[in-house]
């Protein structure tokens, strides 16, 4: 995965949006103004996404050097894959549909219909 390709596969999704809200290195990917997705672009060496507990300790179990906590997020609700650590890249397309799904999951019934209503 190279950066390139991570924000394709980020801005091919419904309503998404990127800024630099914290710092001018650090690219936040949104859908309806909520946070999904954030990587370096500076030094594009991992990624952290949103994702359902259990399965962020599944994942964390399975591939120990490459998913981890998430970086400076809360550790519960985020991971932090590393690209250079042997986690396969259909795993890490999955996980980042998986946290804009839930992220759109936890939207507001107006954010949802609002969504629905967008090209």
């Amino acid at each position: 995965m190279n950066i390139e390709r991570f924000r394709e596969i980020c801005l091919s999704k419904k309503a998404v949006t990127e800024s630099f809200p914290f710092d001018e290195t650090a690219l936040v990917f949104k859908v309806m103004d909520k946070m999904f997705a954030i990587c370096s672009v500076d030094n594009f060496q991992s990624f952290s996404l949103k994702c359902d507990p259990e399965w962020a300790i599944e994942l964390r179990e399975e591939y120990p050097e490459g998913i981890y906590g998430g970086y400076h997020l809360n550790k519960k609700h985020w991971n932090t894959i590393r690209i250079d650590m042997n986690v396969p890249e259909d795993l890490m397309d999955k996980m980042i549909q998986h946290s804009y799904d839930l992220v759109v999951s936890k939207l507001t019934k107006k954010q949802k219909a609002e969504l629905n209503e967008m090209k």
